[in-house]
């Protein structure tokens, strides 16, 4: 397998290099925007050069599920990292428009990646739920279950699982610096050079886990998104019945008074006010006075014996002053004042 890897070594090695490379490099970049052209264009480089190098892989057949970790040279390993670096590119595209697409075809890089190191017994984990054989490990009792239900069991070994991932992660990051300048200035020897690699992916075996689970989340909410723009759209609540509109006319205090300005305006009608009152209660914008139900309490009954009276006393007080403003039409100013007549 060395052989065939070294017939074709240095196109691949390099296609990996290069997408390796652009990867640290967009990880490291202080672009403000994940979306600036230079961003898209490294994104772009990188995800070419690794789908050629894993279509290489293939026709290579590099792996296999019928063989065992010890059969696969030192110098081969790195190409396991293939799908998840696919993965983790794909996810930095910004095409709002294909983000589910990119979102559902990164989680298949990962899931490959994580299916391959099982395959060869790298890393203790369990595969994601809903994944072909996730579901038989993951310990949980067959049968349905009320998606309204918590599975508080499933939620604390989730919390113990990113814990224990974060303790692994930093340790296995501090060993990889430790290591990288050897390997990188080629003075380690194979077994240094073939722990480096297995580190390397039992790292990229907790990002993709940590990966997936955030991708899952967000297609849930692209899900329901894309659900609540197909929905028809429903009734917002009853529709207020349209009004008539109000045709222009004079407000009067009475009768007489319509008939005084209705004479000098024939185009436009009179109306009282106990005219105007009746006709919007009538059209049901005025209420008619509440009245005691049978069988009311005393203290109700006083307390609407109490708003009668002081409706009265209003009544009374705007007759008053209806008399007033009729006893000041008919008498001139000062009428009546015989004083300081000289």
């Amino acid at each position: 397998m060395m052989a065939e890897a070294g017939a074709g070594g240095p196109r691949l090695a390099e296609l990996l290099a290069l997408g390796r490379r652009l990867w640290d490099e967009l990880e490291a970049s202080t672009e403000p925007s994940s979306g600036a052209p230079a961003v898209q264009d490294k994104v772009r480089q990188g995800l070419d050069a690794l789908q050629r190098a894993a279509a290489m892989v293939t026709q290579l057949e590099l792996f296999s599920e019928n063989e065992e970790l010890e059969e696969i040279a030192s110098a081969d390993l790195k190409f396991m990292l293939l799908p998840a670096l696919l993965g983790a590119l794909t996810l930095k595209q910004v095409d709002l428009s294909r983000r589910r697409e990119h979102l559902e075809n990164a989680r298949e890089h990962f899931l490959r990646f994580l299916k391959l190191c099982r395959n060869y017994g790298l890393g203790s984990f369990q595969l994601p739920p809903g994944t072909s054989g996730g579901e038989e490990e993951s310990g949980s009792p067959s049968g349905p279950r009320d998606p309204a239900q918590p599975n508080l069991v499933a939620m604390a070994m989730s919390r113990t699982a990113k814990i224990e991932r974060y303790k692994q992660k930093k340790e296995l990051e501090n060993k990889l610096a430790s290591m990288s300048s050897s390997v990188e200035s080629g003075t380690a020897d194979e077994d240094q050079i073939r722990e480096f690699y297995i580190l390397q992916i039992q790292k990229w075996i907790g990002t993709s886990l940590e990966e997936i689970e955030s991708i899952d989340q967000e297609l849930v909410i692209l899900k329901s998104r894309d659900a609540a723009r197909q929905a028809p759209a429903g009734p917002r609540g009853p529709s207020r019945p349209a009004r008539a509109p109000v045709k222009p006319f004079i407000l009067t205090r009475d009768a007489a008074q319509a008939r005084v300005f209705g004479a000098g305006y024939p185009g436009l009608p009179t109306m009282t006010v106990d005219d105007w009152y009746e006709q919007r209660r009538k059209q049901g914008i005025v209420s008619a006075p509440q009245r005691v139900p049978a069988g009311a309490s005393e203290e109700e009954m006083q307390k609407q014996q109490q708003e009668t009276a002081e409706e009265e006393d209003d009544e009374e007080a705007l007759r008053k002053a209806r008399d007033w403003d009729d006893w000041k039409d008919t008498h001139p100013r000062g009428y009546g004042n015989r004083h300081n007549m000289g």
